[in-house]
């Protein structure tokens, strides 16, 4: 991931929910995997409110990583409780992630994208502490800190406080996060006022609004289109509408 990022071009990633999804990944164009607690609650049926345990998250991951030599980084929601985030971390770099994103809203999250969702924002020097404990016991992998002001409807004022503090407090990137629709105005106007100060790598994850050509982020990650994809492929197998892959595709892809 280090590597990729002194290439001084924008990475992008693709979500991966399961082995075959990562191969597909592994076989594209984008640099990159993004491990996403949605997708890895949805394909158990479950949603996304950190009810998945950290052990068949670490599974999912471990499936993954045996599919391709590329760069994963993992949506960790809050990162869980403060006591037991350095165990996590240490566990996610054991299996071979190479980043770990956490989002400064309180334990349980609800998804950022639900409609009408009410979310708790984690305390500024909570979440600092998180990210000084996390930051502890890395080797190697990065950790990243996901600022959620701009979906609690907080302003982008707001989000700058927040991204000075967790800088300072040793976080290896910032992620900043919206739904805006359409239009990327407030993660635009983020990504200007935040470079004018930092120089660590600067993450959006466009699902609701599309980045201009020039943007300024340096990781872009696209965070549920696999799945996205594949629900809509299997839903139209259910109608009887859906062009399906042949049984050989599927073994071109695995062996």
């Amino acid at each position: 991931m280090r590597k990729l990022l002194n290439e001084k071009r924008p990475i992008e990633a693709m979500e991966a929910h399961s082995g075959l999804s990562a191969l597909l990944v592994h076989n594209s164009k984008y640099d990159a995997v993004w491990e996403s607690s949605l997708t890895d609650s949805a394909i158990k049926g479950l949603p996304d409110i950190e009810l998945v345990s950290e052990d068949s998250r670490l599974a999912t991951i471990r499936e993954i990583r045996m599919a391709t030599n590329k760069p994963i980084i993992v949506d960790w929601d809050t990162g869980g409780q403060l006591e037991h985030i350095a165990h996590w971390v240490k566990e996610l770099e054991r299996v071979g992630v190479n980043a770990i994103v956490i989002e400064d809203k309180q334990f349980p999250k609800k998804n950022s994208l639900l409609e009408d969702a009410s979310h708790s924002m984690e305390d500024v020097d909570v979440f600092c502490e998180k990210i000084k404990r996390a930051k502890s016991v890395a080797k190697d992998i990065m950790i990243v800190a996901r600022i959620e002001s701009l979906i609690a409807k907080r302003s982008v004022y707001d989000a700058l406080i927040r991204a000075d503090a967790y800088v300072n407090a040793g976080a290896d990137a910032i992620l900043i996060h919206s739904k805006e629709q359409v239009s990327a105005t407030e993660v635009l106007e983020f990504a200007e006022r935040f470079k004018e100060n930092h120089k660590i790598p600067l993450i959006a994850i466009p699902t609701t609004y599309t980045l201009p050509e020039g943007h300024q982020f340096d990781i872009v990650i696209y965070a549920n289109h696999m799945l996205r994809a594949s629900l809509k492929a299997m839903q139209e197998a259910l109608e009887g509408k859906a062009e399906l892959a042949s049984v050989q595709d599927i073994f071109n892809i695995v062996g």
